[in-house]
């Protein structure tokens, strides 16, 4: 393992220790996340084009999906370049101030994917149990309410989380024992009392984790009540093929966190949560547009007609 840089004065850099310190495993894993990181960015920015450029696609669910995308996008994005040109760097180094944005910026779109996975949950159970007045509960300027209250208020939650961390102090050692900067793994390097910012974490995680996955619950008990109402199996069919999609990337989604801050106190270490880290950071933002594309008919028939618009342009 690196060995902590010490200095009398306060801290001006940490060093990412990363996923492993073997040297032989540097450029393997370099190219395995870099797979990963393009798959990422291409699958998501071919949902966000594809949603704005198809006519079919402009309803609310493809508009809370569109955002998502940008949402995985994002989130990805500010882990994954650095982590991949530290699989290479002599010297894992990020800087203070750099660190405080990458854990304020993760901290948003962590927490907005929360919000938006339940954000979709409810419009699904409005189309499914309300299907009449969907277009009207539904309205352009609700679908915008929606989702700028998750944005608001994750950059809210996430600055204050930030200033806090970075008002503590960090005296001498800086290897951070992470392949990013995060909160837990920073609070180990602080000379401060953290004990009432590790209060806060687990307060504001359980908030956030508790509403989000109650608002998903009730809204698919309900639509599986509903489902269980419709008499024909066929109807009962398409109504649950709606959901699939949302379910599935739901079910990954919290099943990570759940695995990450529900399992036992003497099981946890930070080695486990840098596995469970790099599923949710990397492998579920690139796993949501293939479980959006393979699994939904009208994604599929958007990306048909697109492909066939292309042809005859280029003929």
């Amino acid at each position: 393992m690196a060995e902590a840089n010490y200095t009398k004065s306060t801290v001006k850099e940490f060093i990412l220790f990363g996923i492993t310190d073997r040297p032989d495993l540097q450029v393997p894993l370099f190219v395995v996340f870099l797979l990963i990181y393009v798959i990422t960015l291409t699958g998501n920015l071919g949902i966000i084009v594809l949603i704005r450029a198809d006519s079919h696609l402009h309803t609310p669910m493809y508009f809370f999906l569109s955002h998502l995308a940008f949402v995985d996008l994002c989130y990805s994005s500010v882990i994954a370049p650095k982590m991949l040109a530290n699989f290479l760097a002599a010297k894992k180094t990020i800087s203070y101030n750099a660190c405080a944005a990458q854990l304020g910026c993760f901290l948003t779109f962590m927490i907005t994917e929360c919000f938006l996975l339940a954000v979709m949950a409810y419009d699904r159970y409005v189309a499914i149990c309300n299907p009449l007045l969907y277009q009207t509960i539904m309205s352009q300027k609700v679908c915008i309410q929606l989702v700028a209250a998750p944005y608001i208020y994750s950059f809210s939650v996430a600055l204050f989380h930030t200033i806090v961390t970075f008002r503590l102090s960090f005296c001498s050692a800086n290897v951070i024992n992470h392949f990013y900067c995060d909160d837990l793994p920073l609070l180990a390097l602080s000379c401060s009392d953290t004990s009432t910012k590790q209060i806060l974490i687990y307060a504001f995680a359980g908030f956030d984790m508790i509403c989000s996955l109650l608002i998903v619950l009730i809204s698919y008990i309900f639509i599986l009540s509903a489902i269980l109402r419709i008499s024909s199996a066929q109807g009962r069919h398409k109504a649950f093929s709606t959901c699939v999609s949302h379910l599935t990337a739901v079910t990954i989604f919290y099943g990570t966190l759940i695995f990450m801050y529900l399992q036992p106190s003497t099981n946890h270490s930070l080695e486990t949560d840098k596995i469970a880290s790099i599923f949710y950071t990397l492998v579920i933002p690139m796993l949501n547009p293939l479980i959006y594309s393979l699994r939904n008919k009208e994604v599929k028939g958007a990306l048909k007609r697109s492909m066939e618009r292309i042809v005859v342009v280029l003929r």
